[in-house]
């Protein structure tokens, strides 16, 4: 099983600042980690490996610090990774990143299966992955919490939505959106991380893909963010209870049912 999981760097704080012209997130001077998420897509990643043989390649498309978190993915488990990096994927929206993963993952040739972690804390969009799907024009299930069953040929996964959940059988090429809730990630062991140290990394641009020039970046990029602004402070009022437990509790709900009908 030849299994693509893509992943991506993100800021480590919830205080990044916003170029006021650019509209993007301005990523100079702040501390970078792999996106949360994206730990469990690679955890899945490689224990579907190790169940059936195969191999994982961690992908994300990036600056030079990504390699960083390709080195982690790599001291985790992972086969190999690859870097996308190019000035001219600089502000790509979620379809020029989604086309540019995909006509990365289409140059890896002979993939089975993609995995992304269900968003990015520093978008919320969850649109990358079913992106790359739509771009691939593979058959897709997102917000999987467990894979149930797989082979050479398919997979068969749970995915969470708002009424309950879905048991979805799909035939490979495939893509998949992971949740929290499908694994708990391990942690680097020693070997791992020296191996991540020593293995190179290829750095491939838009011309190594394919990709055209006028799909990605800016100029590739359909949507355009005109304004931004900080979300209004909540309004927090203090409310003590006294009295007996019963009586604390039936005013309690009292306040929760006025409050809910508000």
């Amino acid at each position: 099983m030849k299994i693509v999981v893509c992943i991506k760097q993100v800021p480590a704080t919830s205080e990044a600042k916003i170029d006021p012209e650019t509209k993007r997130i301005v990523r100079e001077g702040l501390k970078a980690i792999m996106n949360p998420f994206d730990i469990y897509a690679v955890e899945e990643g490689i224990q579907l490996r190790d169940k059936f043989g195969g191999e994982v390649i961690v992908l994300s498309m990036g600056p030079e610090k990504a390699l960083l978190s390709l080195r982690e993915a790599i001291s985790l488990g992972a086969d190999r990774a690859i870097l996308l990096s190019d000035k001219a994927f600089g502000g790509s929206d979620t379809w020029a990143t989604s086309y540019t993963l995909a006509k990365a993952i289409d140059k890896i040739g002979d993939v089975d299966l993609v995995i992304c972690g269900k968003q990015a804390i520093d978008g919320d969009t969850a649109q990358v992955g079913p992106g790359i799907a739509a771009h691939l024009d593979w058959v897709q299930a997102t917000y999987v919490m467990r894979v149930e069953d797989a082979d050479s040929k398919s997979i068969k996964v749970k995915r969470m939505h708002e009424d309950g959940y879905d048991i979805c059988e799909m035939d490979f090429p495939a893509v998949i959106t992971v949740l929290k809730d499908i694994n708990i990630p391990r942690v680097p062991t020693l070997k791992g991380c020296l191996a991540s140290l020593k293995i190179e990394i290829p750095v491939w641009t838009h011309a190594d893909i394919g990709a055209a020039i006028e799909k990605i970046g800016l100029d590739g990029s359909p949507t355009r963010v005109v304004k931004t602004a900080p979300p209004p402070p909540r309004n927090i009022i203090t409310q003590r209870i006294e009295g007996s437990p019963q009586d604390c509790a039936r005013q309690l709900v009292r306040e929760l049912r006025i409050r809910s009908i508000l």
